[in-house]
């Protein structure tokens, strides 16, 4: 009964000593992140020497050797190239046009910024299609006067919701417009779709994305305007009888092309065949730099390795650092990852992605079992001085959703201060200059710690 109640006694003891020592080991990764690391210029290098690295692409292909010999310098046990095939699209190397063209039957040329959207199709001539313009805001209006949509273009001017505070919330309500809005319209008859930037931005910046076609219907011109010009439209559609507008777009997709996942290991002393993924991914639009999507998850990942490797930690379980490839475009990199461990049979125990800018960090989105939560809950006193310290219910992202599927992976994904975010996204803004160095190697200090605690004790 005595040793019962000595170690009731010493258990808090034990408790406060393994979080002081977790706390100053997090201390020490803070300080050589901030001292030495090196995740601010990769950052640089990969944007200004690679640049925008569309999924296909010959700047994707460049990205991939750069993301090799990159990770080859960190400290890794092996780096290696995990082959897949993607989707290739390209705009064809000519400007995407859209103008207003004629008010009220009367000749005029008002062009507009805008940006063909991912994976459309070009206009069927060199002159373009030129159409009357169908303003809406949503799809119930578009529902409501599906007999007026033959033979026009539909404008969507669907705003993002500003009374969330989170702006994913907003995107994901959004991006639906993007992503199925000219199927919808094509079938009651357009022939051309405009859909308002998935931003909130106070700039003209039009802002690409990924579109899919539903086969079901005939396939048409999609594209994005920026939001000054998106206004404009709008109040010009509601003072005019007639707004025509031509769009004069070159998408074209190609035959798929040979990509591969960049992956790097640092070997497990104890578990070894226990395995945490870390990544990001590697792609980008084409025209920008995919500085913040995803060039700081790429950098986040790269500097978890150097900065593990300079404090000499020696990990219990294999640590894989991951570039997937085509998040953009298809998913094709990750569905390949989670294929090839499902086919191996590889127990994955963790896996955390950083795909949403490298901006001030506020926390993790987790999706785990809920006996993790005592164990998560207990670890955020330690990323209270770094600002990681809001766990939240969410899940990971695109790139750990396949591991998720496969094996019932716990999985998250770091939450940085999203305001600024969708002012960048996908847009020509998306450079290294809108990263702030400080803000990114906060990131990865508690990417870094989050990894460690993991590997440590397990989730």
């Amino acid at each position: 009964m005595k040793k019962l109640l000595a170690l009731l006694v010493l258990m808090p003891a034990l408790g406060w000593a393994q979080t002081n020592e977790d706390s100053i080991f997090i201390k020490k990764i803070s300080d050589d992140v901030f001292q030495n690391g090196c995740a601010y210029e990769l950052l640089r290098d990969l944007t200004k020497n690679v640049g925008g690295r569309l999924g296909g692409s010959p700047e994707f292909a460049k990205a991939i050797q750069w993301g090799k010999k990159a990770m080859g310098t960190l400290g890794a046990n092996k780096v290696y190239l995990q082959p897949c095939m993607v989707p290739r699209w390209v705009r064809n190397g000519k400007n995407d046009k859209v103008a207003v063209v004629a008010l009220n039957n009367k000749p005029t040329l008002k062009p507009l910024d805008a940006l063909a959207l991912g994976n459309s199709i070009g206009t069927p001539t060199e002159k373009g299609i030129t159409a009357e313009v169908f303003a809406i805001n949503d799809f119930d209006q578009l529902e409501k006067y599906k007999d007026h949509i033959k033979g026009k273009i539909v404008f969507y001017n669907y705003h993002f919701n500003p009374t969330n505070i989170n702006t994913f919330t907003s995107y994901a309500d959004a991006v639906r417009y993007r992503g199925g809005g000219a199927s919808r319209a094509a079938k009651y008859g357009a022939v051309g779709m405009i859909v308002r930037s998935m931003s909130e931005s106070t700039d003209n910046n039009p802002h690409t994305g990924d579109m899919e076609y539903n086969d079901s219907f005939p396939k048409i011109p999609a594209v994005a305007i920026g939001l000054q010009d998106a206004d404009k439209l709008w109040k010009i559609c509601q003072l005019s009888t007639s707004v025509k507008v031509n769009i004069n777009t070159h998408g074209k997709k190609m035959p798929d092309v040979p990509a591969a996942n960049v992956i790097a290991e640092l070997k497990g002393n104890e578990f070894p065949d226990e395995i945490i993924t870390v990544g990001g991914h590697l792609d980008s639009w084409d025209v920008n730099e995919g500085a913040n999507d995803d060039g700081a998850g790429v950098v986040h990942t790269m500097e978890v390795l150097r900065v593990l490797n300079a404090l000499g930690y020696k990990p219990k379980r294999t640590i894989r650092f991951v570039l997937f490839a085509d998040e953009e475009k298809s998913g094709r990199g990750a569905q390949k990852y989670a294929d090839e461990a499902k086919a191996k049979g590889e127990k994955h125990l963790f896996a955390l992605e950083s795909d949403a800018g490298g901006f001030t960090p506020r926390g993790f989105s987790f999706a785990v079992p809920p006996s993790a939560w005592n164990k998560l809950n207990a670890w955020k006193v330690l990323f209270e001085p770094y600002g990681g310290s809001r766990f939240v219910v969410g899940g990971g992202g695109a790139d750990t959703e396949p591991l998720q599927d496969a094996f019932k992976t716990p999985v998250a994904e770091l939450n940085p201060d999203s305001q600024r975010y969708f002012d960048l996204h996908h847009s020509r803004a998306d450079v290294f200059e809108n990263v702030n160095r400080r803000e990114l190697l906060l990131g990865a200090v508690n990417i870094t710690a989050l990894i460690y605690l993991v590997d440590k004790y397990g989730l």
